[in-house]
């Protein structure tokens, strides 16, 4: 089963051949070749082989930048990609501050939440990114992030911009090393990050299992010095989704990903940029507050 939430898995841009990274068949080692095992080797959205096929003639060490896929009509662009992460990011904000400004109640900011989960869960299970769907997402998720982040901070002043000002300093980090080689998305990357995710996301269901029936906060995974551990952990866990996020796109673009894939990768950078905030924001509180 895959999702688009980033605890649970990353969706590629293939539907029928798989991510264009960590699903593609891997092609017979060739000798001096140090790319020929990687998962990238395999292009799903053409019939020629993928870069990593071929006998490289970069010099070594020199960081790998997949070739541009040749211009064509109804491709992916960096451009699409951009202008529709900025549409959603952007309805997230705009209903973020209408929540805010007009003090939606938690109890209804919790229904906006719970609606939002279902849009993502729906669209991840769709074979095809649909625009509509994921606006709607955005939408109640920014009325839930408004009224949480409003709720917390009539208790820690300050402490969404804060979580704003945190969620960006870890974008454009993550960013910056990706361009520069520095963090290279490869198969082990994947294995770790996803391995990570899953552990971190069983803990947090043991402990709400404990919360819901002990009460107070379960195991204290989420208060406290153990919530602050965690919370430190989820952030990092954020930050390695965003990796995976680059690289998609980056994969996408170079492949020739269909035009429509971009609203997927808009979906998969919105979902990661909530987790990190949702992260910073209980850190915050944690460590500024009474938990």
């Amino acid at each position: 089963m895959r999702s688009s939430n980033p605890v649970f898995s990353r969706r590629g841009f293939s539907r029928s051949g798989g991510y264009a990274g960590f699903d593609a068949q891997q092609q017979p080692q060739q000798a001096g070749n140090p790319y020929a095992t990687n998962p990238y080797a395999a292009n799903p959205y053409g019939q020629q082989p993928g870069p990593y096929a071929a006998q490289q003639t970069q010099a070594p060490g020199q960081p790998y930048a997949p070739p541009a896929a040749p211009p064509s009509a109804g491709r992916m662009t960096i451009d699409d990609v951009v202008a529709r992460t900025g549409m959603t990011l952007g309805l997230v904000i705009v209903t973020a501050a209408l929540a805010w400004i007009t003090g939606l109640s938690l109890p209804l900011a919790l229904g906006a939440g719970l609606v939002a989960m279902v849009l993502s869960l729906v669209q991840a299970f769709k074979r095809k990114p649909s625009p509509a769907l994921i606006l709607a997402y955005a939408a109640f998720e920014g009325l839930f992030l408004g009224a949480l982040s409003n709720f917390v901070n009539q208790f820690v002043n300050g402490a969404a911009m804060q979580a704003v000002l945190g969620t960006l300093a870890v974008f454009t980090a993550v960013l910056v090393l990706y361009k520069t080689r520095i963090i290279r998305v490869t198969q082990r990357f994947y294995r770790f990050a996803m391995a990570a995710a899953i552990g971190f996301v069983l803990l947090m269901a043991v402990n709400l299992l404990f919360a819901a029936f002990n009460g107070g906060d379960g195991l204290g995974f989420r208060s406290g010095g153990l919530g602050i551990l965690f919370g430190v952990i989820g952030v990092v866990l954020g930050a390695l989704f965003l990796a995976l996020d680059f690289k998609q796109v980056e994969d996408g673009i170079a492949y020739g990903a269909p035009k429509e894939e971009s609203w997927l990768a808009a979906f998969g950078l919105t979902l990661t940029l909530v987790w990190i905030y949702l992260e910073f924001l209980r850190l915050i509180a944690i460590l500024q507050g009474d938990n």
